[in-house]
């Protein structure tokens, strides 16, 4: 039914826009020569500047709403970051703040010691083959604080099992523009075995500007 009926909308669709090309062409033909010029000339100029203006208040207030809305959940997730006790859900919502904040340092100025502990000791804690995911988070998100005394344990990950952590640990010293590992991330990026963790490198030494 619900196929059957999607089918007689589009049909519909169709031919009330077909119905409405018929009649533009209709009433075109019958306007005089200087009405179509004028038409040509300055009406549909003027419609379509009106056009473009009315799309551009629209993405300008759409985007404005959608600013606001990120500074309400960050607010929101700052609150609950500096009340939850759970080891587990510190450093999810950790990593959820970093993420609605779009990975910039922002806006979470007060919050940066206390993140900062919590991804050190997750990148730390969270061994094993199933924990590499929320290792690679950890790691990229430290790349976000701006600390460079976290680039020891940046080029440590960059010697994890897992590719992934390796490239979140990469992207973080990129982020960091962390030139002291410039050396090493130029052998990752000759000799790594996988692709994604040689972009990362390659990426974070043009941050460097090497």
């Amino acid at each position: 039914m619900t196929r059957r009926a999607s089918g007689q909308a589009n049909l519909t669709a169709i031919a009330l826009l077909l119905g409405i090309i018929i009649a533009g062409v209709w009433i075109w033909k019958r306007l005089s020569l200087d009405t179509q010029d004028y038409v040509i000339d300055q009406a549909i100029p003027i419609a379509l500047i009106g056009g473009v203006g009315l799309v551009t208040v629209g993405m300008i207030v759409r985007s404005i709403g959608a600013r606001r809305q990120r500074l309400r959940r960050r607010a929101a997730l700052l609150s609950r970051f500096s009340r939850e006790a759970s080891p587990e859900k510190r450093i999810e919502t950790a990593f959820a703040l970093i993420e609605v904040n779009e990975y910039r340092l922002e806006g979470l100025e007060p919050a940066v010691p206390a993140l900062k502990e919590v991804l050190i000791s997750t990148l730390q804690r969270a061994v094993g083959d199933k924990q590499h995911r929320t290792r690679g988070m950890a790691a990229s998100h430290l790349g976000v604080l701006k600390d460079l005394s976290v680039v020891p344990l940046l080029l440590q990950a960059l010697e994890d099992d897992h590719a992934y952590v390796r490239s979140c640990a990469a992207l973080a010293l990129g982020r960091l523009r962390a030139v002291e590992a410039k050396e090493r991330l130029m052998t990752v990026m000759k000799d790594d075995w996988d692709q994604t963790v040689r972009s990362r490198a390659k990426e974070a030494l043009e941050r460097m500007g090497a």
